[in-house]
């Protein structure tokens, strides 16, 4: 039988943390005579009590975690706390039903950026400020997961960035002191660089607060019912740049912060990242300019770079109504979403690693079936593939299809338009943000969604988010009998 002790405990803490995060939009609305900010106050007592009570009755007596426990830990984590994050929202502004908070929250914490609130331009500085601090706080808790669970658990392939340093097999909780330290430096240090670089562009104070928050994450939260569109030109492009940042491996940066620039430069699956996106770009532009006629242009380039890396990220952000770009580009689009970024970083969907290992599997049976009796290794990075990665791929892959295919037909039968169900099922499961079609408002909100269909994307939310495999390995009953 499973020890859960453990693994409540550590959620337990993380709980008080999340309740002291909430006196931080707390004091940004009681400083502006908001009475929202009694919402924050409640809302953080409860779960610093909680929490607390809920630690001290479950002791940490060790310092280590089974595998099992790692599972459940990671499991565990991204629902108790978006169940947290989503009080101040029923109990102060927009007074959302549990549906919409729960929704709000779990888009905040799996840095999804899809929203369940129809008016954000009238929302209290404070409840923007903690969906801006649900995706900051969620982006970091999935780096530091990505480097420490997700390698020792074997999920997706990706033990095969074991050998990157962090190997944590057998002592995953003191391990994962030290790297998450780390990672905090890196990414403390990137979202302040992008807050000023936004208040040096002209936003103001708290607009760039709140987007350094939701760049840096990849989350696209905004506090405009206009998204980014409030911010054109020289935003755009620092939005774009810091975006890419956020999408490679934090290790390399841990790397370079060491003073060890090459692996970046060396880091295969970082080249083709970038390649893909000035391929998009590239050809999004030449369709505008040479089949629809539009005029060549610095503002042309420009927009459609930030709104490709925001989609290819996950960040979630518009500037513009991208599907006035033509069918093709749309399309393009969709195929970016699935793609998302680099491993080991806070981005969403497959991501690029996994597109690698099975190209290069591929090639390798291609290769075994014109010289059958010739032994070659898969490689990648100058490394060997071993089958178990290989195999841990190709399940994260036909399990991401499949669950794709089902959540767009669950949410297709709750009576949305075929367009909506495609796309807010590639919103959800790839962790995007934005969808498409007649159900969904002006803003990008799901607010006119069956209440079924938000449920069945907070599902879909919290799978992809975890990368499907983590989730289902808990739900067999064989892991309980361990």
């Amino acid at each position: 039988m499973i020890d859960v002790r453990p693994v409540i405990h550590a959620i337990s803490r993380l709980a008080v943390a999340m309740g002291g995060l909430m006196m931080l939009p707390m004091a940004a609305d009681l400083l502006r005579g908001d009475p929202n900010w009694r919402a924050f106050l409640a809302a953080g007592t409860v779960t610093i009590l909680g929490g607390t009570m809920t630690a001290l009755a479950t002791p940490s007596r060790s310092g280590t975690l089974t595998l099992e426990q790692a599972f459940l830990l990671t499991s565990g984590l991204w629902i108790v706390l978006p169940v947290l994050g989503a009080l101040p929202f029923m109990l102060g502004a927009p007074a959302a039903s549990l549906t919409d908070a729960m929704f709000e929250s779990m888009s905040g914490m799996s840095t999804t950026g899809a929203t369940a609130f129809p008016r954000l331009d009238d929302l209290p500085r404070g409840t923007h400020l903690w969906r801006g601090l649900l995706q900051w706080s969620g982006g970091l808790g999935i780096v530091v997961v990505a480097m420490v669970f997700l390698p020792v658990m074997r999920v997706g392939g990706m033990q095969f960035f074991r050998s990157e340093g962090f190997d944590t097999l057998g002592k995953v909780m003191p391990r994962a002191g030290s790297i998450a330290l780390q990672l905090t430096e890196i990414y403390v240090g990137l979202t302040l660089a992008c807050a000023l670089t936004y208040a040096a562009l002209g936003l103001s104070g708290f607009d760039a607060i709140m987007h350094a928050l939701t760049t840096c994450s990849t989350g696209g939260f905004s506090n405009y019912d206009a998204s980014f569109g409030k911010f054109l030109g020289a935003p755009e492009i620092a939005a774009s740049v810091f975006t890419i940042l956020a999408s490679i491996p934090f290790v390399r940066m841990v790397q370079a912060m060491h003073g060890d620039l090459s692996p970046m430069w060396r880091d295969s699956q970082i080249r083709a990242y970038l390649a893909i996106i000035a391929t998009l770009v590239a050809t999004i532009v030449a369709y505008q300019v040479l089949w629809l006629g539009a005029p060549a242009s610095t503002r042309l380039g420009t927009e459609v770079l930030f709104n490709v890396t925001t989609i290819i990220s996950g960040t979630g952000y518009a500037s513009v109504d991208v599907t006035q770009w033509g069918h093709l580009p749309f399309v393009l689009l969709i195929a970016a979403g699935l793609i998302g970024g680099c491993s080991g970083s806070t981005v969403c969907s497959i991501k690029v690693f996994r597109y690698q290992v099975l190209f290069e599997a591929v090639r390798g049976q291609l290769a075994a079936m014109q010289s059958p009796h010739r032994v070659r290794p898969l490689r990648l990075q100058g490394r060997r593939l071993d089958a178990d990665v290989v195999h841990s791929v190709m399940a994260m892959f036909t399990l991401f299809i499949l669950t794709f295919g089902l959540l767009i037909v669950a949410l297709a039968l709750t009576g949305l338009h075929p367009r909506t169900a495609l796309t807010a099922a590639w919103t959800a499961i790839a962790n995007v943000g934005p969808a498409w079609g007649p159900e969904v408002t002006g803003n990008g909100s799901v607010a006119n969604f069956p209440t079924t269909a938000k449920w069945l994307m907070i599902v879909g939310m919290y799978l992809g988010r975890l990368e499907l495999i983590t989730v289902l390995v808990v739900l067999m009953p064989r892991f309980w009998r361990q």
